[in-house]
């Protein structure tokens, strides 16, 4: 049981860590424009020394990026309660309220990227010849996947605990 809340524990700061980091950088997409290479992030677009500031479809994605981080330290701090065991909280189980938030924060994560994906392809993606998503972005896919087996973790050990208790009572 402790494995697998360590493990979940290790994916959900690591996923994090990844959220706060690709949301704060500008490195989501680069294109060539003009002759030379210019990025874009979820804040603000540069090309070359100009700063352009963005306020279309970013919006949805900054926000869903943002509540997932903080589901993601929720579930953190759910999953370090879910260590100790306390007698006034029996019936809750902190270990499934951990697998719980770490869930929303991988629906939040999902939703982001898609709206990104969607709209970048859609219609950034035809007015930009050549053009890539950059690491900002994989990171934010990276972060998806580190909350989501930090949820299949935390909810391991809620199914372990939940089982070893029934037993004991018999």
């Amino acid at each position: 049981m402790y494995s697998f809340m360590g493990g979940g524990l290790f994916c959900a700061i690591i996923g994090n860590i990844l959220i706060m980091v690709s949301t704060a950088t500008d490195y989501w997409m680069q294109y060539r424009l003009s002759g030379s290479y210019a990025h874009q992030g979820l804040w603000r677009y540069l090309h070359g020394q100009q700063v352009l500031h963005a306020d279309t479809y970013w919006n949805a994605t900054r926000a869903f990026m943002i509540l997932s981080g903080m589901a993601c330290f929720a579930g953190i701090m759910a999953g370090i309660l879910s260590f100790a065991h306390f007698s006034a909280f029996e019936r809750f189980s902190r270990s499934f309220a951990a697998g719980i938030m770490f869930f929303i924060s991988t629906l939040f994560v999902l939703l982001a990227m898609s709206i990104y994906t969607g709209v970048t392809l859609s219609f950034l993606g035809k007015r930009f010849g050549d053009w890539r998503f950059s690491w900002s972005y994989i990171l934010g896919w990276v972060a998806m996947l580190m909350t989501f087996f930090a949820g299949i973790f935390y909810m391991c050990a809620h199914r372990m605990y939940e089982s070893r208790r029934v037993v004991g009572s018999r």
